[in-house]
């Protein structure tokens, strides 16, 4: 009699769970949720309640929005079922029943009609850049300014810089317990169409290779205050990361700015605003 072939044993990677490791690696919803507040505050001297969270992924912003006060609702929108549904399991049931009750998710094209006026319409971590021509672009902005309220708040995140735009560059950061890869495979400057991808690896040597890839068109800032303005907002302001003077990083404080130095690689807030801005009363 043969020998019985022992079992393979899992590598760290093919354990993995994909949507877990993005959210741990990228985001950092309580730190959102302070800008959203701070911003919309300063335009319109209240506090913002209802959100609208579009292309929002696994809905953390969302379920952190509806924990972080009790009168406030989150509406997360995906075209995408299977992120969705992760949200569903994993971020919503960490939620008690109540607050798990404003969180409302909607698997819809993002420009679609539907769900209440918000205070605050988000779209981050470049998602928009789906939309490659300038008429889709300007579509969706319309279709974000009709979901906001009378008075409320479009917020983007953009990238760019000289390293945004090269070819072939890799970007590895250690995670606890995993590397975080992001990798620019491909730009092309005609058309600023780009092609990336997010890699993790593990410990035990294994990787989890192309576990997100974009296909992107990476907007310049000037194109989008511009189609934000013609979408109908009243004001658009970019929103710069300040700097700490010891290490030369960011400081993770975003201010309004007109101009800004060169930076070869950054991040900033958008901000558009619907409706005229509110004074603080005395």
């Amino acid at each position: 009699m043969g020998h019985k072939a022992k079992k393979k044993k899992k590598t760290l990677a093919a354990k993995a769970d994909k949507y877990a490791l993005y959210q741990r690696a990228v985001q950092a919803p309580e730190a959102e949720i302070e800008f959203f507040d701070k911003v919309f505050k300063r335009s319109f001297a209240r506090r913002p309640l209802v959100l609208r969270e579009d292309f929002c992924g696994t809905a953390a912003v969302c379920c952190a929005w509806a924990d972080s006060r009790k009168d406030r609702i989150a509406y997360g929108v995906d075209l995408d079922p299977e992120p969705l549904v992760w949200g569903a399991e994993h971020n919503l049931t960490a939620l008690k029943p109540r607050r798990r009750e404003r969180v409302i998710l909607v698997e819809s094209d993002v420009r679609a009609d539907g769900q209440p006026a918000a205070d605050i319409v988000t779209a981050e971590n470049f998602s928009y850049c789906v939309f490659r021509t300038r008429k889709e672009l300007l579509r969706y902005f319309r279709a974000a300014h009709a979901h906001l309220a009378e008075k409320g708040l479009f917020i983007l995140d953009a990238m760019g810089g000289s390293l945004t735009y090269e070819e072939g560059r890799r970007e590895k950061r250690k995670v606890d317990g995993f590397h975080y890869i992001w990798e620019q495979r491909r730009f092309d400057p005609i058309t600023h169409h780009a092609r990336m991808h997010i890699h993790f690896a593990f410990v035990d040597g294994s990787r989890l290779n192309k576990a997100f890839t974009y296909d992107w068109r990476l907007w310049t800032l000037p194109e989008l205050q511009e189609l934000l303005s013609e979408a109908g907002f009243d004001a658009v302001a970019v929103h710069w990361e300040g700097t700490n003077k010891k290490t030369g990083e960011g400081n993770g404080r975003f201010r309004p700015q007109k101009h800004a130095a060169a930076d070869p690689s950054w991040i900033c807030y958008i901000v558009a605003r619907k409706g005229p801005a509110e004074a603080k009363s005395d």
